[in-house]
């Protein structure tokens, strides 16, 4: 599949399921809700890894990797999320989350000792500034109170960050990103049931027509299939390259928002988003593009 296609069907598929991730708050404890949701989505990709013939057996030692996989990106970081949904939008934890760009180039240099690329600063600059404007109403309506869910939302991005830096480690060890997600899941629903138990949470489900649809969608699209685009972005163009998908979310938030719920377009709304597809376009660059498109503007009178 080619780069293009991981990356619109990543951006469309998270893009929707923070309004997704709205409907699992209510009846049932958010550390339950995940864990209905990795179980489901774990059980599919060990299913499609034996239909496809792709081993499972991976050796020993990259366990703990795959351990702190399941941790870091299918366990803590979305139980820090789901509790921060309680006091704020849905649509502001997506913009938190877009920091992950920044987080990835860091964590990249840091860990996997990769050279920042000033393409990358630059579709980051015109990302989060396009984001700003798009959300400044209701970054600047935060109230006080909210800043512990901001500070949630802070930490489970920057776990998210961790586990991209993860799996670019395990792919570079020749591990799938089928079969690691498929026990990363695993671990990550392990992590949560002890949790659960050990704090006396309750399991209950909701019948609710709404809980039931979001969580398949969650379980299918935005776990078994959306990790396995994104991850192997992550290992394609690197984790700082990949996160930019991050900044569009949003994005794809307000089209919903347009279409279901009457959004009004303004001015700041369509320089702001002018500004992520710019972004975009650059991270997604070829060199050689970029090369050429610098050269017309060094041309331009």
């Amino acid at each position: 599949m080619s780069t293009s296609v991981l990356y619109s069907l990543t951006v469309l598929i998270w893009g929707s399921s923070w309004l997704a991730i709205h409907f699992q708050i209510g009846v049932v404890p958010p550390e339950i809700a995940i864990v209905y949701r990795f179980v489901l989505a774990s059980t599919l990709l060990f299913v499609w890894c034996l239909a496809r013939g792709i081993s499972l057996r991976i050796a020993s030692r990259h366990h703990p990797y795959l351990a702190l996989l399941g941790l870091s990106l299918f366990s803590l970081n979305y139980l820090l999320f789901y509790y921060a949904a309680f006091g704020l939008a849905t649509g502001l934890l997506a913009v938190i989350f877009s920091t992950m760009t920044v987080m990835n180039i860091f964590n990249s240099a840091l860990f996997l000792k990769h050279r920042i690329q000033k393409k990358t600063i630059v579709a980051v600059l015109f990302g989060l500034t396009g984001m700003g404007l798009v959300f400044w109403p209701e970054i600047a309506a935060s109230q006080a109170q909210a800043a512990g869910a901001i500070g949630m939302s802070l930490i489970a991005t920057y776990l998210a960050s961790i586990g991209n830096i993860v799996s670019a480690r395990n792919q570079k060890h020749g591990i799938s990103v089928a079969s690691a997600n498929a026990i990363g899941m695993a671990y990550g629903v392990l992590f949560l049931f002890v949790f659960s138990i050990l704090s006396g949470t309750p399991f209950v489900i909701d019948t609710d027509i709404r809980f039931i649809g979001s969580l398949l969608f969650l379980a299918l699209f935005a776990s078994a299939i959306a990790f396995g685009c994104y991850l192997t972005l992550v290992g394609r163009i690197g984790p700082e390259n990949a996160a930019y998908a991050t900044v569009l979310f949003p994005i794809v938030a307000l089209a919903l928002s347009t279409w279901f719920e009457s959004y009004v377009w303004q001015g700041r709304t369509l320089v702001g988003v002018s500004l992520v597809l710019i972004g975009n376009v650059v991270v997604l660059a070829r060199p050689s593009t970029v090369a050429r498109l610098k050269g017309l503007v060094s041309k331009h009178p």
